[in-house]
């Protein structure tokens, strides 16, 4: 989370981190509602994004999304706080699914589920995942993803 700018910008909070498993939390602000005056769809899919991220580079490698569905299935309003709950579904060599179910936390009822596929690069974090020092430096190679 120190290096994710764009998850600490928005506010969010990692509440909970174990391997292949991630929770976050984020609270809608004024400055994420579209012209409905609902959350626009796309914070909702960073928050989910962002709970894929912290769940698929449990594991101490450089881990990127490969790809990711969306279904939104109810909306969300200023000052909902919301709840991120990635959980890993497979891990086959360097590729990983991941889903990710966002609930208002005042009421539980679900309002999105999202698919994410990882691809690890083959590098190690420079630190550990979990909250230790570990690993060799990030650094060069490829950022693309290959198949």
């Amino acid at each position: 989370m120190a290096a994710d700018s764009a998850s600490r910008a928005l506010g969010m909070e990692v509440v909970e981190v174990a391997p292949g498993r991630a929770r976050v939390l984020m609270t809608v602000a004024p400055t994420m509602l579209n012209g409905h005056r609902i959350c626009h769809g796309g914070y909702l899919f960073t928050l989910a994004d962002s709970a894929f991220a912290f769940a698929c580079n449990t594991y101490g490698q450089v881990t990127v999304a490969a790809g990711a569905d969306i279904t939104f299935l109810q909306t969300a309003h200023e000052g909902d706080v919301l709840e991120a709950v990635a959980t890993e579904r497979a891990l086959q060599g360097r590729s990983g699914i991941y889903d990710v179910t966002i609930r208002r936390l005042s009421d539980g009822e679900c309002l999105v589920e999202f698919r994410g596929r990882s691809r690890s690069l083959g590098r190690t974090l420079a630190l550990d995942p979990l909250g230790k020092d570990g690993g060799a430096a990030v650094g060069g190679g490829d950022e693309r993803v290959l198949s």
